[in-house]
């Protein structure tokens, strides 16, 4: 990999966390992003939160760039090829937790990660994704959102959203709960197919698309009403949310293990959450409804598309 690559790949970065803010901010208006930049001993980044919107109760966007001598053994595990080597790896991540429980959460992360040897060739990948959390689902907006993805990637080769919408169900997955996070979207991980700019290019069009994907489900849901029960049930849904994040994300894990700044890695908690021991939804009920969504299923299918 070139110096040119990675400054090319670390200058799109860069300009998709500052056109997100734009756009979140622009959508809430008057609620802006309050900056951090941070540095360690391994990499820094810019941390970016809006907090207490008119819309969006939490959004952070943020980028980081890391580097060390040795992956973390959980990387390393994983993939023994690696062993020995130095990395470097960037990103930008972006968690939004709405304040109406009718629009739903949403996460996309892009990233790009190099393992470099001397005397060896190095070892690179792309990565990425954006699924959707919602407590209250509606089929309009699902299908908005797998057609989005699907289109996306269409230039790129027609299995390209089944691999990743596949990818996605299985990663976004609460064995212990035996339900998906939510209702899907793309994930790709050592993505290398077609070489750099090819790569880089289904990255970028990931990246670009998150916004056109999410932003006209945020203007249909949030206006909806909403009260207390309601309320209540976000929060809980968020406990979900929590829940993968702290015990299965790899992000989350390698971001701590990596020398990351833990306040910025941990921007994807909401703010507020909720635990219920036992709690059930009453049958029949518009939660109880939430069930059905948090199995995988094929939205374009051609009885829906």
């Amino acid at each position: 990999m070139t110096a040119q690559a990675r400054e090319q790949v670390q200058r799109y970065l860069l300009c998709l966390q500052q056109e997100i803010c734009d756009q979140l901010e622009a959508m809430d208006r008057g609620s802006s992003f309050k900056s951090g930049r941070w540095q360690g001993q391994e990499g820094g980044g810019e941390s970016r939160l809006l907090r207490d919107g008119e819309l969006f109760e939490q959004a952070g966007v943020n980028f980081s760039k890391v580097e060390g001598n040795a992956l973390p053994g959980s990387a390393s595990a994983a993939r023994p090829q690696l062993a020995g080597r130095s990395f470097q790896a960037m990103g930008v991540s972006v968690v939004i937790h709405p304040r109406n429980p009718f629009v739903p959460t949403t996460h996309m992360n892009v990233r790009w990660f190099e393992a470099i040897k001397d005397g060896e060739e190095s070892i690179w990948w792309f990565g990425g994704g954006f699924d959707l959390t919602p407590c209250y689902p509606f089929d309009e907006d699902v299908i908005h959102w797998h057609r989005s993805a699907r289109d996306l990637l269409a230039p790129f080769g027609s299995d390209l959203y089944r691999r990743f919408k596949e990818e996605c169900d299985r990663y976004f997955f609460l064995p212990h709960r035996d339900e998906t996070r939510g209702v899907g979207g793309l994930f790709f991980d050592d993505f290398t197919e077609g070489g750099f700019e090819n790569a880089f290019a289904v990255t970028r069009a990931v990246g670009d698309g998150f916004l056109p994907a999410y932003l006209p489900i945020v203007e249909r849901r949030s206006d909806h009403p909403f009260g207390q029960r309601e309320r209540e049930f976000q929060l809980l849904r968020r406990g979900r949310y929590v829940e993968f994040n702290l015990l299965f994300d790899r992000g989350t894990l390698f971001g701590i293990q990596s020398g990351g700044r833990a306040e910025s890695i941990l921007m994807s908690l909401p703010p507020e959450v909720r635990w219920h021991s036992g709690w059930q939804p009453e049958p029949g009920s518009p939660e109880a409804e939430l069930n059905r969504y948090l199995q995988p299923r094929q939205w374009l299918d051609e009885t829906m598309d």
